[in-house]
């Protein structure tokens, strides 16, 4: 049986220093747990402009179409930003979405005790919070057509459409479906079904395909009652399923009810492949962060615990990715915290490759 295969790409910015220290977790792998992973690097974004001309280059995208799994740090920066916008670094991650056609983003919202007080809401509310939504990635009103700015009368409109096919809604239904099957067997289901036919084709779709899914306890709420919600009691939700513009909105609500966009991961999953695991990226939610980059501040934690969702959910080693979670929360309830986290009064912050070193020592105690 060959070795699971693995992309990474760094990008530009802060991506090639957190990228290390998600080396340091694979070589721990092999040294420690004897799984070794057959990893290839590339360019995309910027760096991959500055060598090739183009934000992602053919070969890349074809070696992504064949791993397992493509792991990405983060891209862009203002070098980039006179470029014409079909060459601007963004332009390769969305390349890689469109072409592996990932519709399935899944934002998970996890608030390790250790870090409950950085959120804006009570301690209780969001303390031990652990939320997953998965949120369309390739269609909705960011695709659908007519759209673009039109002359009518004397004025501009500016129109986008929401558009939704049955088959879209049923394939990143089941992939919740089956996030719901290893978690805890809930899931709620927000569209805007009284005001949108959208919704109402949603609503339904996703209850047809819930009949395939008895064990599942499926909900319906309205997004703009799910973001209220959110706020309130965020715990009531386990894994939350919605389109690709009431996700973009609620994924980043959640996020921040953990009190650190910066720290969290995230997975675009696709069609299953040949063996069975789906097309998948991993990537943090963080920025390039130009600001930072090659100074040794930059927190790798959300690259590692993208790394973490990779061994769950592209090579069935959920188990291993349990250890990496639970190390990185060892490390920040012994206090460490990189400078984006603000180290404790009267300690200085840990650099991004000494944060490495601690989660590598948290794993090798873990043995």
């Amino acid at each position: 049986m060959s070795n699971p295969s693995l992309l990474i790409l760094p990008g530009d910015g802060i991506g090639p220093e957190v990228m290390a220290e998600v080396r340091k977790i694979i070589d721990w792998f092999g040294a420690r747990r004897g799984v070794t992973f057959d990893v290839s690097e590339d360019l995309v974004g910027g760096c991959a402009y500055d060598a090739h001309g183009t934000p992602l280059a053919d070969a890349t995208m074809a070696k992504a179409q064949e791993v397992d799994a493509v792991l990405l740090g983060a891209v862009g920066g203002p070098k980039y930003d006179n470029l014409d916008f079909s060459l601007k670094p963004e332009r390769g991650l969305l390349r890689l979405r469109k072409e592996m056609d990932l519709y399935a983003n899944l934002r998970p919202a996890q608030c390790f005790d250790a870090l409950a007080d950085f959120s804006s809401l009570k301690k209780d509310v969001v303390a031990g919070l652990d939320i997953m939504i998965v949120r369309e990635l390739t269609s909705g009103v960011y695709f659908g057509e007519p759209r673009g700015i039109f002359e009518e009368g004397n004025e501009r409109v500016g129109i986008n459409t929401q558009r939704y096919t049955e088959s879209e809604i049923d394939r990143v239904a089941r992939s919740a479906f089956e996030l719901a099957m290893r978690r805890n067997k809930k899931l709620c289901s927000m569209e805007k079904a009284n005001v949108m036919e959208s919704g109402v084709l949603w609503r339904e779709v996703v209850t047809e395909v819930g009949k395939d899914y008895p064990e599942v306890e499926l909900s319906h709420m309205y997004a703009d009652a799910g973001a209220m919600q959110l706020t309130r009691w965020p715990k009531q939700f386990d894994v939350i399923v919605t389109d690709n513009l009431f996700g973009d909105l609620l994924s980043d609500l959640a996020a921040m009810l953990t009190g650190s966009l910066g720290m969290l991961p995230s997975a675009s999953l696709g069609a299953p492949m040949e063996n069975g695991r789906p097309k998948a990226l991993y990537e943090p939610v963080h920025g390039s962060a130009p600001d930072i980059a090659g100074q040794g501040k930059a927190n790798p934690i959300a690259c590692i615990l993208s790394f973490a969702m990779a061994l769950r959910y592209s090579f069935d080693m959920g188990d291993d990715a349990t250890r990496v979670e639970q190390a990185v929360e060892k490390v920040l309830a012994d206090g460490l915290r990189t400078a984006d986290l603000l180290g404790e009064e009267g300690r200085a912050p840990v650099s991004t490759s000494e944060m490495g070193d601690a989660i590598v020592a948290a794993l090798d105690a873990s043995l």
